[in-house]
């Protein structure tokens, strides 16, 4: 499901392992086809806006919300239920402080991937949740999530946008925010309690 962020057609990522645990990659590089840029995997993070073998990567950041905005946390089964997903398999996509649901939603809706984009550095791979690191964009193939959440850190642009192309038609996008407005493409389902909740159709 991966993608590479340079602006040229989708190509499968080409994986060179370097450490394995379990199932989970923890070192390495993922290499493009297409334009030949190497990102790599430290710590179990995938890196996107690096090349190479990751040496001198800047740490990644803690939780960065707009000044007069309150911290809200929605807790897992709200976000169940707002998501609207039942039955295993596929992915759900959280993305900035957002990752820190995934134990709890795991939890709830087995048999789901959880993929955090831009998670806080608290937040650590899990045999459930993968994590990715990218400064422009998800790099995620178009239309391939179930679900997708963007938390308080992440809702201004490119994110908001970037998380409705990846999800399916049909399916909802939860903002950490009801302040956020429906984009072309998004249907207002419900605001309220910190939240805005749309489906893409």
């Amino acid at each position: 499901m991966l993608r590479c962020p340079e602006a040229h057609e989708d190509a499968f990522l080409v994986l060179s392992t370097g450490e394995i645990v379990g199932r989970m990659v923890r070192s390495g590089l993922l290499g493009c086809p297409v334009c030949q840029r190497e990102y790599p995997i430290v710590k179990g993070v995938a890196h996107f806006s690096a090349s190479g073998t990751g040496a001198g990567l800047p740490p990644r950041q803690k939780d960065a919300v707009a000044a007069g905005a309150p911290p809200r946390s929605p807790d897992a089964q709200t976000l169940q239920a707002l998501l609207d997903l039942s039955g295993p398999g596929g992915y759900v996509v959280l993305i900035g402080a957002a990752a820190r649901h995934a134990v709890g939603l795991a939890w709830l809706m087995g048999g789901i991937h959880f993929v955090g984009i831009n998670a806080p550095s608290d937040v650590a791979e899990l045999p459930v949740l993968s994590l990715l690191m990218c400064d422009k964009m998800i790099p995620l193939r178009r239309a391939m999530a179930r679900g997708v959440v963007v938390g308080l850190d992440r809702v201004a642009s490119p994110w908001t946008d970037e998380a409705l192309r990846v999800l399916l038609r049909g399916r909802r996008l939860v903002i950490e925010d009801e302040r956020a407005t429906a984009s072309a493409g998004l249907k207002q389902l419900a605001v309220g309690e910190g939240l805005w909740v749309g489906e893409k159709t």
